[in-house]
């Protein structure tokens, strides 16, 4: 349903480095890019995750109640995702863990605020 979200970043080569190594376990890579503003990632779905300095050129900020939820593999990839997130100057939301009897998550925010949360279903 979803083409693909933007998320905003004041410092693009750190947001470059953080979403490397965190959608790595999710099999999510850097796509393309448009100049020195945006980095779109995709993986096996359709949709893409991007990364932008804001066009106003103002600062990112995260949104109040905004969420980006990122499909794992398996319960392993969530784990990995999480702990690339926090080694990489994310901060904890939330541990690996069971949410419900058939969804398995874990929550961050990057370095810019912006709330994640990485999930199995199943």
């Amino acid at each position: 349903m979803i083409g693909y979200a933007t998320i905003g970043a004041n410092d693009l080569e750190r947001a470059k480095g953080f979403y490397d190594k965190v959608l790595a376990p999710l099999g999510g890579r850097r796509t393309f890019a448009m100049g020195d503003r945006m980095q779109f990632y995709g993986g096996a779905g359709p949709g893409m995750l991007a990364i932008c300095k804001p066009y106003d050129e103002q600062s990112a900020t995260a949104g109040n109640g905004s969420m980006f939820g990122l499909p794992a593999p398996s319960r392993e990839a969530v784990a990995e995702a999480h702990a690339a997130a926090l080694a990489n100057g994310g901060t904890c939301e939330g541990a690996p863990g069971p949410r419900t009897d058939n969804f398995y998550g874990a929550y961050f925010r990057d370095p810019d605020g912006n709330k994640v949360c990485v999930f199995k279903m199943g």
